[in-house]
């Protein structure tokens, strides 16, 4: 029989006060223990006789959120979602999840969870992230150091990068139900500033070619970046299998990016083709490292006379730049870049021109 009756009741308790619980009619199963019940705790209590103006208001505010807890379990019911009454799910460990996420991904999500333990004081539960919690955590970001120099703080775009991760996460705990609602729906992003986009350009780019690297799949990585516009993340997991061969006779990627988790058939040059080396099973850049596109990185650009300060991010402005220059339309370059809007393709069609 499906519940038809959610009733907000009280239950007098200590100190003058009454406990709030809802009554469901008839029983309902509980998720975590398969018992029936009638009753669910809500943890919150109101004075049996307020005597002060304040006590007052806040018997009034407290039966309103109670009330506002009953029509969302009405509904919850309606679509005979039961999660709500898993309450282990809301007491676990939100860092443990959090680092356990971290650790499949890249560097920028083990900083973001570095930053958001130290926000916390190293103890959170799920049922403490909420919205008044993670707008907290965005001013934090906004105003926090550096977690390697101490003296400098997070720049506006790093915060803004990482705040983008830890609204990634939250997505992901709201799918996976160990948080009841999608907070970003209440979050503001941070807007990020302009800054001065460094690419390669194509002379640069014969002579970085043409410059030896102590790292090969460094090099070769990086060059292929520089023909594919792909991001670090993507070029680390491109695997033999996703190097088909396309309808016109040459060869094309069929990948899912990891930023966007969009899914997209990519054209593979023969110059590209060949960096990859020869066809094998697995990744296609073994042993390429992050560690390796700084340091190494560094060093290699300044071993080709290169001055300016190129990081392998910078090979994806370069793709997109040569692109444009060479005549490609840019919604073309738009779609080979995987961007969700052409407004954002046109900044390096207004670097080309700038150069012009």
């Amino acid at each position: 029989m499906a519940c038809t009756k959610v009733t907000l009741r009280k239950k007098a308790i200590t100190k003058g006060r009454y406990s709030l619980y809802l009554d469901f009619y008839p029983a309902i199963r509980n998720p975590a223990t398969m018992k029936m019940t009638r009753r669910e705790n809500l943890g919150i209590y109101i004075f049996e006789e307020p005597k002060t103006i304040m006590e007052k208001e806040y018997n009034n505010e407290i039966l309103q959120k109670a009330e506002g807890i009953r029509a969302i379990r009405v509904q919850s019911l309606l679509n005979e979602e039961f999660d709500f009454l898993d309450k282990h799910k809301q007491k676990a460990n939100f860092l443990d999840f959090f680092s356990g996420i971290a650790l499949n991904k890249d560097q920028k999500w083990m900083i973001v969870n570095a930053h958001f333990s130290n926000f916390v004081k190293g103890q959170c539960r799920f049922e403490d992230v909420t919205v008044d919690l993670c707008r907290k955590f965005r001013i934090y970001l906004l105003n926090t150091k550096q977690l390697k120099h101490k003296k400098l703080r997070v720049s506006k775009n790093s915060a803004a990068s990482y705040f983008s991760t830890f609204r990634a996460l939250l997505k992901i705990a709201y799918r996976d139900k160990y948080i009841p609602e999608n907070s970003n729906d209440f979050l503001e992003k941070i807007d990020i500033e302009d800054t001065k986009r460094e690419y390669l350009t194509l002379d640069e780019l014969k002579l970085l070619a043409n410059t030896p690297c102590e790292i090969p799949v460094l090099k070769s990585a990086s060059l292929f970046a520089c023909l594919t516009g792909l991001r670090i993340s993507d070029v680390r997991k491109l695997d033999w299998s996703e190097i088909v061969l396309a309808s016109d006779g040459g060869y094309c990627m069929r990948i899912r990016t990891e930023k966007t988790e969009t899914e997209t058939t990519l054209p593979l040059s023969k110059e590209a083709l060949e960096l990859c080396g020869k066809p094998e099973i697995g990744e296609v850049f073994k042993g390429l490292e992050r560690s390796m596109i700084y340091h190494s990185l560094k060093k290699w650009i300044a071993q080709a006379g290169i001055n300016k300060k190129i990081t392998f991010h910078c090979f994806r402005h370069t793709f997109a730049t040569l692109q444009i220059a060479l005549g490609t339309d840019i919604y073309t370059v738009s779609k080979m870049l995987t961007h969700k809007n052409v407004s954002t393709t046109q900044i390096y069609a207004d670097l080309v021109s700038s150069k012009g």
